[in-house]
């Protein structure tokens, strides 16, 4: 079985991913999306995540990277490097006889995974704000934009939107 990388990531257009351990925005209807495409799938995010969302999402296999031997949660697999986290990804993947693994952050798990990404889900928050942790730079003649819709702020949404797939050139 082939294991496929893809990265969903959230970011305004300046390419802040979040403030002080929080998303600095409030985007419901990319929650809504964000579960549509990692239900039923393993997630790879780091710690800082992890602790940001509280608790491992249902329906999904989580794992977490962490450089601290001493974090374990219930319900979470823990990595301490990328050949282990790939490695339970493929045995979960395997499991729920999926293809993909989803990456969700943050920064310093997307630059560690983004040489194995084949595709990128990305939220396109249509503002600019302030943060402290920026989405890694990518070179865009390595991706290939094919989808993009855009949305105006639903009632439970801070901004307008655009849900952005992006493929690794051949």
């Amino acid at each position: 079985m082939d294991l496929h990388y893809h990265i969903v990531v959230a970011m305004t257009e300046n390419r802040i991913i979040g403030s002080n351990n929080a998303m600095p925005w409030r985007q419901s209807s990319d929650l809504k999306h964000f579960k549509m495409l990692t239900y039923g799938k393993p997630i790879i995010m780091g710690r800082k995540t992890f602790q940001t969302i509280g608790k491992p999402l249902e329906g999904r296999n989580n794992i977490v990277i962490t450089r601290n031997p001493d974090f374990h949660v219930e319900g979470v697999r823990i990595a301490f490097d990328l050949h282990n986290a790939k490695s339970w990804a493929y045995e979960y993947a395997k499991e729920s006889n999926v293809e993909e693994a989803m990456i969700i952050g943050g920064a310093e798990i997307y630059q560690l995974f983004l040489p194995e990404v084949s595709r990128i889900y990305l939220t396109e928050i249509h503002t600019q704000l302030e943060g402290d942790t920026k989405f890694p730079e990518l070179d865009m003649s390595q991706w290939e934009e094919v989808k993009r819709v855009r949305h105006q702020a639903g009632p439970k949404d801070d901004y307008d939107f655009s849900f952005i797939v992006l493929d690794r050139s051949a």
